[in-house]
C-alpha cells in the first residue's frame, strides 16, 4: 500500500503523543515536549513501481512538517537508500518535488503502481532518478502536504511544499544514519515551483543542513492569471481545462474562504469531482466534454482566488543557493516566453541563477534533455564551485 490509511495516521499520532508523554513523565512539572518538524514517525521497505531499481532499498516514511500557517502536519514520502558504504560525510541528498499528478492520495508517488493513475508520469521520473541512486546519492522524494495523508492538498503552494521537500531530509537521516546533511532540491512543473521555494526558504529553514543548490525543471507559474486567462477564451484553454480543477481544489484547501464549486458552471463542475476521486489522466477524460466556454460561472467572484495565487508567485522569490532553471522550447505546459520572464526578474533581484533552454523539448522531455547539464551543475555545487549567473 503506498498511502497511509486514516487510522494509520491516527496511530502515527498517538505514537506521537505517547513519546511526547513519555518523556516528560519523569520531571513534572516539565513543559510537554514537542517533537520537532523532520521528526521520523514510521518506516517500512517499499517494493512497489514506486521502489528505485537501483537502490538497496527504498522505504516508505511518514514524517512530521508544518503546513504554510506553522501547523503541524504527517506527511508521507520514500527513501531509497544506495547500494555498498555510504561514503565519508555520509551519502549526499536529492531532494525530489514532483510534477503534477493530481490532489487525490491514490496520486501520491509512494503509492505508485504499474498500470496505477499516476503512472504514466512518476514512471518516466522513476527512471530518472534511478540514475541518481545508481550513481550514490541517497533520493527523497515527499508526496507533499495531503497526498497520501489525510486533509486537502494544497496544490502549487510554495511554502508547504518547500517545507515538506526541507523535512523528509531530516527525516531520511534518521531512517538512515548514513545519509548525509549536503542536499540538492530538485523538482518539475509543480515540483519545478516548489524547488525555487526551496532554493529561497530552505537553508534558513534546516541551517543544520547543508543545501547546495536546487534544480527546477520547467516550473510551473502564474497561477494568479488563471481566471483571467480562461476568460480570454484563448486557443490554448482546451488544454489548460485538465489543470483547473487541481487548481481550485488546490486554493480550497490552502483558503477555506475559496469555494471551488462555486466558481464553475454546471457544465464544468464535473472537472472537480474527476480531480476528487482520480488523478490527472481521470480529469484530462472529463476536460474533453466540457464546453471551453461554459468555465467560470457568470459573475464568479473569483477575487479571492486571484489574490490567493498571486502570493504564490515565483518573481517575490529570493534564492538563497546556487539554481539551475531548465525549459524546453517545445513545451506547452508551461511556455518557454514565461520562464523566459521568471528567470530575468529572479536574476535582476540578485538570485544566483543559471537558466538553460532545450529546442525540442516538451515538458516531460526537459527531464531527459538536461540531464548532463543537470549533472554538472549539481557536481559542481557538490564541490563548492558555485556557478556564475547567467539568465541568457
Amino acid at each position: 500500500m503506498g498511502h497511509l490509511s486514516s487510522r494509520s495516521v491516527l496511530v502515527a499520532l498517538a505514537v506521537t503523543s505517547v513519546l511526547a508523554a513519555t518523556a516528560c513523565a519523569d520531571s513534572e512539572p516539565a513543559p510537554a515536549v514537542e517533537r520537532s518538524p523532520g521528526a521520523l514517525i514510521s518506516t517500512r521497505p517499499l517494493t512497489s513501481a514506486a521502489a528505485l531499481p537501483s537502490a538497496a532499498r527504498t522505504e516508505l516514511i511518514t514524517y512530521l512538517s508544518e503546513d504554510a500557517t506553522g501547523r503541524p502536519i504527517l506527511v508521507s514520502g520514500t527513501v531509497a537508500i544506495p547500494r555498498g558504504d555510504a561514503p565519508g560525510g555520509g551519502w549526499p541528498v536529492i531532494s525530489w518535488a514532483h510534477g503534477t499528478t493530481g490532489v487525490g492520495d491514490a496520486c501520491a508517488p509512494s503509492a505508485d503502481t504499474v498500470g496505477g493513475p499516476a503512472h504514466s508520469y512518476l514512471s518516466r521520473t522513476t527512471a530518472m532518478l534511478d540514475r541518481w541512486v545508481a550513481d550514490g546519492y541517497a533520493v527523497v522524494q515527499t508526496d507533499y502536504e495531503g497526498l497520501g495523508t489525510p486533509g486537502g492538498h494544497p496544490y502549487m503552494n510554495g511554502d508547504s511544499a518547500a517545507n515538506t521537500v526541507v523535512d523528509i531530509v531530516r527525516a531520511a537521516r534518521e531512517a538512515e544514519p548514513g545519509i548525509g546533511n549536503r542536499w540538492t532540491v530538485m523538482g518539475h512543473s509543480q515540483g519545478g515551483h516548489a524547488a525555487l521555494f526551496t532554493a529561497a526558504q530552505g537553508a534558513e529553514r534546516a541551517p543544520e543542513l547543508e543545501l547546495q543548490g536546487a534544480v527546477a525543471f520547467a516550473p510551473g507559474s502564474r497561477t494568479s492569471e488563471t481566471a483571467a486567462y480562461f476568460a480570454t477564451g484563448g486557443p490554448g484553454i482546451a488544454q489548460a481545462l485538465t489543470f483547473l480543477p487541481v487548481l481550485l481544489l488546490g486554493a480550497e484547501a490552502a483558503d477555506p474562504e475559496v469555494s471551488a464549486d462555486a466558481m464553475l458552471t454546471d457544465a464544468s463542475r464535473p472537472l472537480l469531482a474527476a480531480a476528487r476521486t482520480g488523478c490527472m489522466d481521470d480529469v484530462r477524460k472529463v476536460a474533453a466534454t466540457v464546453p471551453v466556454d461554459q468555465v467560470f460561472a457568470p459573475g464568479a467572484d473569483v477575487g479571492r482566488l486571484t489574490e490567493y495565487f498571486a502570493t504564490q508567485e515565483l518573481e517575490q522569490l529570493a534564492l538563497s543557493v546556487p539554481t539551475l532553471v531548465v525549459q524546453g522550447t517545445a513545451d506547452v505546459l508551461v511556455a518557454r516566453q514565461v520562464t523566459d520572464e521568471v528567470t530575468k526578474t529572479l536574476c535582476g533581484n540578485g538570485s544566483p541563477l543559471a537558466y538553460r533552454v532545450y529546442d525540442g523539448a516538451d515538458h516531460r522531455g526537459v527531464l531527459e534533455a538536461s540531464h548532463d547539464d543537470v549533472r554538472a551543475f549539481v557536481d559542481g555545487v557538490s564541490s563548492g564551485d558555485a556557478p556564475e549567473q547567467d539568465c541568457s
